[in-house]
């Protein structure tokens, strides 16, 4: 008797465990900022899309609508213009992607009268080289008047620049720093809508991500969000959908059929995001941040771990997300800090 009352107590509390874990499983975090941009400091920035730091450096602040580049110092206390806006060489025009090197170089990809350009800066914010991308942009992934694939997703992968570019058939494509195409990786993923090359093209349309453990991300921007995992020689080693009851109403609502707008003599299929910004930790962890404000986080192996909202004034949705060397997570708009 006294064995099975014990059985049956181990087997409740078994449960009670279980159905414990569960909810901790599904709560979503809060992550309160934990400073940020002073705000005689963030007040001078229109659309800051950009918010990073090298390491021992400053801060560097990519102001898309104002097409400038600030520097800001380590203590915060002031701010100048290193780039600012223009179309010839050393300056920048209708501005998309932004990226920064542990040495506190930086590049920024623009497309002045619609040629996308890359450019690459000193700390100080003078130019070093610079190339344009051959062919037209390809069909984007548009949130408002913010175009989040292509150019936009330009990252420095060590010595070299990783972009997504699904037009040429693969997602990834590295580039020296002075233009040349060095290799492309990465498979496309079945869409449904393979007869409309534009939309495929456009539904592929992702963000290059480098891990610094070791290999690559490749997160989705556009339709059904997932992700792929990718080593360092461009293998092919996993996919993962990104699922959660946060996204339920949104992936019941993806449409069958897609708008369309002209760019000069074609229509153009018009692709909203269901993800706005990721980012890898220095754990290689992936922080994806979704349209709605929600940020999930999935280890190395492609679980998902934490279900966040970023808090400061109010509940925040990034529009992009940085690691520091320190551990800190730098996020845009209102250049916050978060310790995560």
């Amino acid at each position: 008797m006294r064995t099975a009352v014990r059985a049956s107590a181990l087997l409740a509390f078994l449960l009670l465990s279980v159905e414990t874990n569960t909810h901790a499983a599904l709560r979503v975090e809060i992550l309160r900022s934990t400073g940020g941009l002073p705000p005689h400091i963030a007040g001078l920035f229109e659309e800051p899309l950009g918010f990073q730091q090298p390491p021992g450096g400053p801060y560097y602040v990519f102001d898309r609508r104002a097409h400038t580049v600030y520097s800001v110092d380590a203590d915060k206390s002031s701010a100048r213009k290193v780039v600012e806006i223009g179309q010839e060489p050393g300056r920048i025009l209708q501005p998309r992607g932004f990226d920064v090197r542990p040495d506190g170089s930086f590049v920024v990809a623009d497309a002045p009268r619609g040629a996308e350009r890359v450019q690459i800066f000193g700390p100080a914010g003078i130019r070093v080289s610079g190339f344009t991308l051959p062919g037209r942009p390809a069909p984007a992934v548009i949130a408002g008047t913010l175009v989040l694939n292509g150019i936009a997703s330009i990252q420095f992968a060590g010595d070299r620049l990783l972009v997504s570019h699904p037009e040429s058939g693969s997602l990834f494509t590295e580039y020296s720093q002075g233009g040349w195409p060095l290799r492309s990786f990465g498979r496309l993923r079945d869409t449904g809508f393979e007869q409309d090359r534009d939309l495929h093209v456009a539904l592929n349309g992702g963000l290059p991500l480098v891990d610094p453990t070791g290999g690559y991300y490749y997160v989705f921007l556009g339709g059904r969000p997932m992700f792929q995992k990718y080593s360092a020689d461009g293998t092919f080693l996993f996919e993962r959908h990104i699922e959660g009851v946060e996204l339920d109403n949104l992936l019941a609502a993806l449409p069958t059929r897609w708008p369309t707008r002209r760019i000069e003599d074609r229509e153009i299929p018009l692709v909203n995001p269901t993800v706005r910004t990721a980012a890898v930790d220095a754990a290689g962890r992936l922080w994806v941040s979704l349209s709605l404000p929600y940020t999930y986080v999935y280890d190395a192996h492609g679980d998902k771990i934490r279900t966040l909202q970023l808090r400061a004034a109010g509940t925040i949705s990034p529009t992009s997300l940085f690691f520091t060397s320190d551990g800190r997570l730098l996020v845009t708009p209102g250049c916050y800090e978060f310790q995560p």
